[in-house]
């Protein structure tokens, strides 16, 4: 075990007044604006005399012009408005606190984080972020020549699948660990040059971006900036181009992170590597057209299906189909260990060696639908329940969970320092000053120092009165009794599914699900997964004809089951997807939901309802654009989303 390297324990997590400047929770009721919106209006979104407003059907859709930094003079930026006009604003900024970061939903005030992350994430370690995947860009061309010539390129893939990883939302805020990566993505470059040039009598000509060189003796914030600023000013004044460049590297992210997944889990495919080092290397093109753009997106979007589809294949075969199981949400006495985020494999490998230790193993966040895997219970009986909720919850879980907690991957939120030194990441997440738990040459992960801790703590002394709920229900779960949901719904008897699920939030918009769920009536079926089930994941809806109405699919990656339930669907009804009586009304948050959605664009799915917000970085006219062809909505009030579900 080591410590991730930065700031220590006393260092404050958050600058001065972040919490009041940055607070997502309004009281209700009240409008109250973001005096960081009115200083810098950046991005898409609300204007910056606009107010906040909690409720998503108050909220404004009309879309601002982008604004976006031309050029940096470090203490006075020359800001440019591009879309509408060419005026200029000058504001004065410090040179390592601007940034420029809009790839999750909850960007400050609605249009993209500029001074602060609103996830926690500084301006320097966005910078060095950014620097590496200007890196990672630079290494894909050289990859993929070497591909052209035989050159097993394997360790750059998965590097570069597991860097992406890192630089998505609440993943990883230690920003000397990202320059551990961008050292080793020039390593892993150079090497790869040396095999081209041995390989081959034609001599190659790289790029400046594949010739990037960082000079560690300055500031890797300032040179991480630069580049960002240089992507932002290729684009010119085509702010629909650069909306779908944000979309293509924050999809290609997503995708990126499944197949580190997948390959986590001993499933390969190279096609799904050779793509994502296209996607890499083509955002740095500059000729091609829109419509060009939306379908390299859209081409991600098939990609991650096929990365979804291994991650099922190595959950399958190694732990077996899911079975509804019910899931205790009680504890009982004894030593403990919360295993959090989405690795199946790790939670596996905690289990193994908590055999015969008297500790108790419990889940939490997106690992509950651990429960149905049966080889997992039917190995470990150490293995019992879930604690807490969804990722946004857990400053409260895992300060009263008396033991040991692991994050093995997002989400990870700036941990508080009475509960830190219990807290443990693996793999690309991490924290600076945190318990970090490095991998050996094999992939494995020594989980002792984890079982000390949980043996010093208290453990939980008495046991709580018994509470569950069911998990399981995937596509072999479901399609094991659809002649049952079928002869329901030509019976009249089921009137209309509704997959409600995707990624939760802080945002108090985010009760909307929870209230859309309240009101389905008791005709219909709700299919959920991800982190957004914890809106509602323990409401008692009964059944119709034995069919629980409160289906849990599983993970975010799950969605490939809910994607082949639907599917199966289809054919039995003979009818095309969209014909069906099902509504898709989906929550996100980072970017893997992002990937999620270019699949189900990919897959020609239309009349989604997407909140609480639209992407920022989607322009007015790539929008238009969605919305014509798919049909793609905000999401407005529950009771009016619902009766125009049910009238379709």
């Amino acid at each position: 075990m080591t410590k991730d390297e930065g700031q220590s324990g006393s260092t404050p997590r958050y600058p001065k007044g972040y919490a009041k400047r940055y607070a997502l929770a309004l009281p209700s009721g009240r409008a109250e604006r973001y005096p960081y919106a009115e200083r810098y209006p950046l991005g898409l979104g609300r204007r910056k005399t606009q107010a906040v407003r909690p409720r998503a059907a108050e909220r404004r859709l009309s879309r601002a012009p982008i604004c976006l930094p031309s050029s940096v003079f470090w203490g006075q930026a020359q800001l440019r408005v591009l879309g509408k006009g060419t005026r200029t604003k000058r504001e004065q900024i410090t040179k390592e606190n601007i940034m420029f970061c809009e790839q999750c939903e909850q960007t400050a005030s609605g249009n993209g984080c500029h001074q602060w992350g609103a996830c926690g994430k500084s301006p320097q370690v966005n910078a060095v972020q950014d620097l590496l995947v200007y890196c990672l860009r630079g290494l894909a061309p050289v990859v993929l020549r070497a591909k052209e010539l035989g050159i097993n390129t394997r360790e750059c893939d998965r590097f570069s699948c597991e860097s992406l990883f890192a630089t998505m939302t609440n993943v990883n805020f230690d920003q000397k660990r990202f320059t551990k990566y961008i050292k080793k993505a020039i390593a892993l470059r150079e090497a790869l040059k040396s095999q081209i040039q041995q390989t081959t009598d034609n001599p190659t000509t790289w790029s400046e971006i594949s010739n990037y060189e960082p000079d560690y003796n300055e500031s890797l914030v300032e040179q991480g900036q630069n580049y960002n600023l240089e992507l932002i000013g290729k684009s010119g004044s085509n702010v629909d181009i650069f909306s779908l460049k944000l979309t293509a590297l924050y999809g290609i992210k997503g995708a990126a992170s499944y197949t580190f997944h997948a390959y986590e889990l001993g499933q390969e495919d190279e096609s799904v590597y050779q793509f994502i080092q296209q996607v890499l290397a083509t955002i740095d093109s500059q000729d091609l057209t829109l419509e060009d753009w939306v379908n390299l997106a859209l081409e991600i979007g098939k990609f991650n299906l096929r990365a979804m589809e291994l991650i099922d294949a190595g959950h399958t075969g190694t732990y077996g189909h899911p079975v509804p199981t019910a899931v205790p949400l009680n504890v009982k006495p004894g030593k403990a260990i919360l295993v959090s985020g989405h690795d199946i494999k790790q939670l596996e490998a905690i289990l193994r060696q908590t055999i015969d230790t008297g500790i108790t193993v419990y889940t939490h966040g997106e690992l509950l639908p651990a429960h149905g895997y049966p080889k997992l219970k039917e190995k470990y009986p150490h293995f019992y329940g879930h604690f807490g909720t969804a990722w946004q919850n857990q400053t409260k879980d895992f300060a009263r969970f008396p033991g040991a907690v692991v994050i093995t991957t997002n989400c990870l939120m700036p941990p508080h320092e009475h509960y830190e030194d219990k807290l443990f990441t693996l793999g690309p997440v991490g924290y600076a000053g945190l318990n970090y738990l490095p991998a050996t040459e094999d992939g494995s992960i020594d989980f002792s120092p984890v079982i000390q801790k949980a043996q010093e703590l208290p453990g939980f002394t008495e046991e709580t009165t018994y509470r569950k709920v069911t998990t399981g229900f995937a596509r072999n779960a479901v399609l094991g009794v659809a002649d049952k949901v079928i002869d329901a719904v030509k019976q009249g008897k089921i009137r209309h599914f509704f997959l409600v699920g995707g990624c939760d939030g802080a945002k108090p918009d985010r009760n909307y699900y929870a209230e859309f769920v309240d009101q389905v009536p008791d005709d219909c079926v709700v299919l959920t997964l991800a982190c957004g089930k914890f809106r509602f994941f323990d409401k008692e809806m009964g059944d119709i004809e034995g069919i629980p109405r409160l289906l849990d699919v599983g993970q975010c990656n799950d969605a490939y089951s809910a994607i082949q339930i639907a599917v199966a669907l289809a054919n039995a009804f003979e009818v095309g997807v969209n014909e069906i009586p099902l509504s898709m009304i989906l929550s996100w948050y980072e970017q893997k939901a992002v990937a999620v959605l270019l699949t189900l664009l990919y897959l020609g799915i239309k009349d989604i309802r997407l909140g609480p917000t639209i992407p920022a970085f989607l322009s007015a006219n790539v929008l238009q654009l969605l919305s014509e062809k798919y049909n793609l909505q905000p999401i407005t009030t529950p009771d009016a989303d619902l009766a125009a579900c049910l009238a379709n």
